[in-house]
């Protein structure tokens, strides 16, 4: 299950969606094993009588509790867990049903760091850890793929949107030359004095000096 392009905002793109990595899985799949090991072993030596019925319903039962509650549940979450990175955000998503969803606009991100322990280094996973201005403060994101990789795009991500930013605030910003010009037409139809217009005027440059 992709993300849903349908969140992001006009002119924004995706750059990274990922999953949490596979070692995330491999408890689930442990305990999974279990509970199936667990089932072939008692289940054949189950007393017969009038209590066959209750004791299979009760181990049954208590394996399937257990696959719900942390398997399925895991599972559940990997699949429908978004860590994603665009042009303007990083958002992390999850949920099928009950839904969660963050995020951190790159303007506001102070520090990207990853922890990889020797095994992680191996397989390609480790921990994400952004500080944040705002709300969010410190937040750790756990089983990241490529950590390392993940950091350096957001970075880089950061960098340009700073770039748009800055572009556009200065083709918002009026030069020197159309505020003096401004300043002179309203000198000319009698707005301003010449007193206030030398005034004025001084100002902006000093301002842009």
């Amino acid at each position: 299950m992709a993300f849903p392009r349908r969140l992001l905002v006009e002119g924004e793109e995706l750059v990274l969606d990922l999953r949490p990595h596979w070692i995330a899985l491999v408890g689930p799949g442990f305990v999974t094993l279990l509970v199936l090991g667990a089932w072939a072993f008692l289940l054949p030596r189950l007393p017969a009588g009038s209590l066959h019925d209750l004791l299979l319903w009760l181990v049954v039962g208590a394996g399937v509790l257990v696959l719900l509650a942390y398997p399925v549940r895991t599972v559940v979450r990997w699949a429908t867990s978004h860590f994603v990175v665009t042009t303007d955000r990083v958002i992390h998503r999850e949920g099928l049903i009950a839904k969660a969803s963050m995020e951190i606009p790159l303007e506001a991100i102070n520090d990207v760091r990853f922890r990889q322990g020797v095994f992680e280094r191996i397989i390609g996973a480790g921990d994400l850890v952004i500080e944040s201005a705002g709300e969010h403060g410190r937040q750790v994101f756990s089983d990241v793929r490529d950590p390392e990789g993940v950091q350096r795009t957001i970075y880089h991500q950061g960098e340009l949107n700073q770039q748009r930013m800055m572009r556009g605030a200065a083709r918002a910003a009026p030069s020197v030359t159309t505020e003096l010009q401004r300043l002179a037409d309203l000198r000319d139809r009698g707005v301003l004095t010449q007193e206030e217009f030398e005034e004025q005027k001084a100002r902006i440059l000093r301002r842009e000096g």
